[in-house]
């Protein structure tokens, strides 16, 4: 297990040996947004991390959740609409509306545009990223998708139905993972317990709250 913490200042990696004098074909990863935003959202969140390293490295592809927002959002005002959510669920994230019919939106879009080499997901979208992973380790879901490389996750959680735990946690998922954990993110506690369902987990901690940060050349570094 790799962990580190960084600050939200700028950096540039000129000199590192990781990044000089490397072509290679981008890493093709599908983006999910989070609750009741919308991937156009997830677009401009993702914009922090826009620099030609990066843009040499990942071609990030957004997709919009299955279901048209069905309350208020916490980006209205902030983002305009549409707002989209991948499922709904109750206070204490036990009991979930239209999981299966996500799952199976998320497999066909994968297998006709596809294939990906990694998901990118921030909240609810991260919580299906990793969900994902350890569902095609047991081949439960993408079982037609080539193996993903690695997730990348922006403030997850694990899904605490029982039948949704034994299907995605029950062994230790090998999918290479990065997650981005926030000191002062109210899911930080469920991030932790997430992270440690992986195998040999990249952690990068930040001080923000519950966000995308500024941390390009770390998720550059890591990917290498």
């Amino acid at each position: 297990m790799l962990d580190m913490e960084v600050s939200p200042a700028p950096y540039t990696c000129s000199n590192c040996h990781h990044c000089a004098g490397k072509s290679r074909k981008r890493l093709r990863v599908l983006c999910l947004h989070g609750f009741r935003t919308s991937a156009a959202i997830l677009r401009k969140q993702l914009a922090k991390w826009d620099s030609p390293m990066l843009n040499d490295l990942l071609e990030l592809n957004f997709l919009d959740a299955p279901f048209p927002c069905r309350g208020k959002s916490d980006v209205d005002g902030i983002f305009p609409p549409p707002f989209y959510e991948w499922f709904q669920y109750n206070i204490i994230f036990t009991e979930y509306v239209g999981m299966d019919e996500c799952i199976q939106y998320i497999t066909k879009y994968m297998y006709e545009h596809g294939p990906f080499d990694g998901l990118l997901g921030f909240s609810q979208g991260a919580v299906l990223s990793a969900a994902l992973a350890g569902l095609q380790q047991k081949g439960l879901a993408l079982s037609e998708h080539p193996s993903l490389r690695f997730v990348i996750i922006v403030s997850g959680a694990m899904l605490k139905n029982p039948q949704m735990k034994e299907n995605c946690y029950s062994e230790n998922i090998r999918c290479p993972s990065v997650h981005l954990i926030g000191s002062r993110d109210w899911l930080k506690p469920r991030n932790e317990e997430l992270r440690q369902v992986f195998e040999d987990p990249v952690i990068i901690r930040h001080g923000a709250r519950h966000t995308v940060p500024k941390l390009g050349v770390y998720v550059r570094f890591v990917l290498y």
